[in-house]
């Protein structure tokens, strides 16, 4: 090695040393880490002991329930204080509204089953659909008491106390936790009428002398398994996610198709599990710090989607002077009630819970809320059938991109009058002169005044409002449980024949079924493409063959896709497709193509009077000119 290579490996090297120097921790951070560290080992300790002493405490009062004096030393021993809630029987108390039933539970108080009244799962007529059940749910908070036990709230009994009316009329429900003395610690639940947010705070009473006075927050775990709610799975794991809001409004989430993980070090105001339909959210008055957040996929034959973690820490006042106040959303993920929870709040206060309904890109998104949602409503109104209300949509959003529709066709029509004279110019001009080949088409359609771009266009401008349709019906809430012809649930897909063979790569991608709507739109689909082809100019172009045959395999490929999707989505485009074609005929009859040529050619003559190239052709045969100039100087070199 040179000089130079010897002394820029010393460089690397200096810079390497000196910067692990200065970045070297100092004695008082060492001394922080230590201590942060032997905190840690410290609680980790007081919890085994803890929950050893527990389990002892138990089995000794399994073993001698009789011995009720030396059983309630031994809790006393081990719960402290809280020996009073160490015992009890796992009852649960009602609160419920016209569109809510929580059951909650006096272990844990907390919410231990909630039912949404209106709804119901796929197959079950009967029973209310469940958000989550007793042995789905775990919202735990953990307590550290003055003599250094650390408790947890998921294992002692709370009292229920009667449900009352707030001055609001509100149902009011407090679980309380009694201690030894006149000290305890409420869980008070709020619902409202006619809503699906329950209101839920944490007060406690003279609690000063029982809990530890060096903690001003509370360890929250909620854990909770997402029952598969709707009869095709596949899909409704693509909508299955835990997402969560920082305080400035940001909204992210995990990854819905794999297991994933996050620690979230800003403050979040809210965390939800959300599947296709429904979502359960826990919103913060204050915020959740030092949050952990897990999003598990769970196998087909446990009948669950996902399993969701939070491990966060929450603001709390053990003086009781202020309370640690939440609310809890538990209910359907439909658009406008989650945007009504917005309405008159300033923008610090605002929610944004109607990020849960995914309706696509920015400017997807833009169409969807102020055009497709608000004419989806305004149809609904009228009491019609969901299946007239999509046609209506469509027949509406058709009328609305006809102009740009009968654009592309005008401009595709211009191309196939010219098809002649274009078959002319390939003919005088071979492959191997490409260029002179290019001059002359470009020639001919500025005579022509026809743009090669002009038919791709107003297709551009189609293309966000189908996307938005796209966007729209797999999660659009109303679509669920509603019947069309032959469609049970035009929410997922309509199966008209199923097998339980697996078959490789079929069952995989295109599913164990067929579904009608999806074929009956691909049908549709290659008749259209059967259509457009007929009037598409290729001249002798050899790859136009080629072309022709992946026109004809999209849509082949289109119903692998769509196949597991709501069957509400495939009728939409399987009408769609219908009125395109009927379109494409009403076109071909107001469009003359002797008349257009005469037209072209007349306007033709008038631009060789005064002649004047568009932006586009102009470019266009600079680029040409320039790319022969640049040819020509290099055969120049070449000699």
């Amino acid at each position: 090695m040179d000089k130079n290579t010897w002394i820029g490996f010393a460089l690397i090297a200096a810079i390497i040393i000196g910067f692990s120097l200065l970045n070297r921790p100092s004695k008082e951070e060492l001394e922080r880490r230590q201590h942060y560290q032997d905190s840690v080992r410290y609680a980790q300790q007081l919890e085994r002991e803890t929950q050893q002493a527990i389990a002892e405490a138990q089995a000794e009062l399994a073993a001698n329930p009789a011995d009720t004096v030396h059983a309630t030393a031994s809790l006393q021993e081990v719960y402290g204080a809280f020996a009073p809630a160490a015992i009890g029987n796992e009852e649960m108390s009602v609160l419920e509204n016209d569109l809510l039933r929580l059951h909650i539970a006096r272990k844990g108080g907390n919410i231990a089953k909630a039912e949404l009244k209106n709804y119901k799962s796929y197959g079950d007529s009967i029973n209310p659909l469940a958000l989550f059940d007793a042995d789905e749910t775990q919202l735990d908070f953990t307590l550290i008491t003055a003599n250094n036990r650390i408790l947890h709230t998921e294992q002692l009994f709370f009292e229920p106390q009667p449900v009352s009316m707030d001055t609001l009329g509100n149902k009011v429900l407090r679980m309380r936790l009694k201690t030894t003395s006149d000290a305890y610690l409420d869980f008070i639940y709020t619902l409202p009428e006619n809503d699906y947010m329950v209101g839920m705070s944490i007060q406690n009473h003279g609690m000063q002398q029982v809990l530890a006075q060096n903690i001003n927050y509370l360890e929250m775990q909620w854990n909770q398994l997402v029952p598969q709610h709707e009869k095709g799975r596949k899909f409704e794991e693509r909508y299955t996610t835990l997402q969560y809001m920082f305080t400035d409004r940001d909204v992210e989430k995990l990854a819905e198709a794999k297991n994933d993980s996050k620690n979230v070090t800003g403050k979040l105001r809210w965390i939800g599990y959300k599947d296709q339909f429904f979502s359960t959210v826990f919103i913060a008055d204050d915020a959740f710090t030092s949050t952990q957040l897990t999003s598990n996929v769970m196998p087909a034959k446990s009948g669950y989607i996902k399993q969701y973690q939070t491990k966060a820490s929450v603001s709390f006042d053990p003086s009781g002077n202020n309370t640690t106040d939440f609310r809890i959303y538990l209910g359907p993920n439909h658009y406008n009630t989650l945007k009504a929870y917005d309405k008159g709040k300033d923008k610090e206060e605002k929610l944004n819970l109607k990020s849960l309904v995914p309706l696509g890109w920015k400017i997807v998104s833009w169409i969807n809320m102020w055009l497709v949602i608000p004419m989806f409503d305004l149809f609904m109104s009228w009491g019609m059938n969901i299946g007239l209300v999509i046609l209506l949509m469509t027949l509406v959003i058709k009328l609305i991109i006809l102009p740009f529709t009968f654009s592309s066709y005008r401009s595709t029509a211009k191309m196939r009058v010219l098809k002649p004279q274009l078959d002319a110019i390939n003919e005088k001009y071979p492959a191997e002169k490409m260029q002179e080949r290019q001059q002359a088409t470009m020639a001919l359609y500025q005579r022509a005044g026809v743009s090669p771009m002009s038919g791709c266009l107003p297709m551009l401008f189609q293309f966000p409002v189908l996307m938005a349709m796209f966007w729209f019906f797999p999660t659009a809430i109303e679509l669920r449980g509603q019947s069309f012809l032959w469609a049970d649930d035009l929410s997922t897909y309509d199966a008209i024949f199923t097998w339980s063979m697996n078959i490789p790569l079929i069952s995989w991608f295109f599913g164990n079924h067929i579904s009608l709507f999806c074929l009956l739109m691909t049908i549709t689909n290659i008749l259209y493409t059967w259509l457009n082809m007929q009037t598409q100019a290729t001249g002798n172009d050899p790859s136009a063959k080629v072309m022709k045959w992946m026109m004809y395999l999209m849509p082949i490929f289109f119903m692998y896709i769509f196949n597991d999707y709501a069957a509400g989505l495939s009728y939409y485009y399987f009408v769609s497709l219908l009125m395109t074609i009927l379109q494409t005929y009403i076109f071909r009859w107001t469009i003359d193509d002797k008349k257009l040529l005469q037209q072209m050619e007349a306007n033709a003559a008038k631009r060789s009077a005064k002649p004047k190239k568009s932006g586009f052709l102009a470019r266009l045969e600079k680029l040409q000119r320039e790319q022969q100039q640049y040819a020509r100087e290099q055969a120049k070199r070449r000699k």
